[in-house]
This record gives C-alpha cells, structure tokens and sequence, in this order.
C-alpha cells in the first residue's frame, strides 16, 4: 500500500556519493545524508555541473526536486534536475503497468517537451526506442497519458481575448513533416530536441532540417 509521496519536495545539499551504477546519489543536508535514486543521465548532470565553486573537492552543491514515496516497507526518494521532470515522472507512474524504475528509463530517453510531442502525435516507434517498452506496452501508454500528461505551462497560462487557450505546440506539426520526408524516431527526436514549441513552422523545420545535416 502507498502512503503519501510529498513528505520530501526538494534537496539543496552536497554531493557525497555516486553509485558506481549512476543510478544512486547520496547527498548530504545539515549533516544528514540522503539516497536519492536517479536516471544515470541525472548523475552524470549533477555531478559534473557544480553550482558552488568553492565546494570541497568530490562534494558538488546541488538542488535536487524530490518525488518522495512511502510505502509499508519503505521509503524511496526520486530525484531530478527540474519540477517538470519529477512531475511528468509522477504522472508516468499512475499509468497503468509504469513502474519507478521504467518511468526513469523513459525520461532517460526523452525530454518531458519530447515525451509530450511523442504523446501528443501519437508516435509508438519513438515510445518503442525506450529499453523495456515495447509496441503493446507503447500503445497503452499513449492511451493513460493522452489526457494527462499536459503542457509544461497549462497550470499558468493565460487564456487569450479570443477565448482559446495556448498556441498549439508546432513541434507537432515538424514531426509530422519530419515523418514525411522519411527521418526515422531517433532523427526526429535529435531534430527536435532544441526546437522551441511557438514559432513561425518554416523557420523551425529549416533549423531542424540544418541540424540534421551536421549529425
């Protein structure tokens, strides 16, 4: 049985301890040390990324956004760079058949920003590149997050004068041209990774289309 997952939102601490794995830091606050489990890519970003200079050498400075589960038996603390990141986790681990452990190897592969592309165009070979989803598991995902995954910014944006919402994320539309002109996932997602989701289309798939050529 889970209890609350909100004891614990945040850690601003050191760095004492990587896992050999990268998948484990333990990061010191007050003179307490905490095990945060993490995507290996998240190690790797806080480890090499000190915030305070003077720090003591092998003891980087971070901020860590913390999805803290209670259970029976245990309790387990999720660390990631941004809140977007420990949202979009939460919300991965209340679809029916994700795990903690496959939710970090989705946000292992992809962005929130291009998960959500991914989700919103319907894109089950792109799912599919993550180690451990396969097509059926992919297809169900793109069902139990359709309506709950969200923009980054739907919390806090503006309703325009004319009554709608948020711009449409054009990320939608330069996959769907990326796909026509024959780019496998793995292109897609590279030609995406930077591109912002507003903008004039054209503009974008040129910048899209240029990057491509240098990979």
């Amino acid at each position: 049985m889970s209890g609350p997952a909100s004891m614990i939102g945040s850690l601003h601490g050191e760095v004492v301890e990587v896992a050999d794995t990268l998948e484990e830091l333990l990061i010191e606050v007050g003179g307490v040390g905490y095990r945060v489990v993490v995507a290996p890519a998240t190690a790797r970003s806080l480890a090499g990324a000190p915030e305070d200079p003077s720090a003591p050498m092998g003891r980087t400075r971070v901020k860590v956004h913390i999805h803290h589960v209670v259970r029976e038996d245990a309790q387990t603390l999720y660390g990631f760079t941004t809140s977007d990141e420990r949202r979009v986790f939460a919300t991965l681990i209340s679809a029916h058949g994700v795990g903690p452990a496959l939710a970090l190897a989705i946000l292992s592969v992809y962005t929130p920003d291009e998960l959500r592309v991914a989700v919103a165009t319907g894109d089950i070979d792109s799912l599919c590149a993550v180690p451990g989803v396969g097509r059926k598991t992919a297809a169900r995902l793109l069902v139990d997050l359709s309506s709950k995954l969200g923009d980054r910014s739907a919390d806090s944006t503006p309703v325009g004068a004319d009554g709608g919402g948020a711009p449409a994320d054009v990320r939608i539309e330069l996959r769907e041209a990326l796909v026509g002109l024959g780019y496998d996932p793995e292109e897609i997602r590279i030609a995406l990774r930077e591109v912002p989701p507003t903008g004039d289309p054209s503009e974008l798939l040129r910048t899209a289309l240029q990057r491509l050529a240098t990979v």
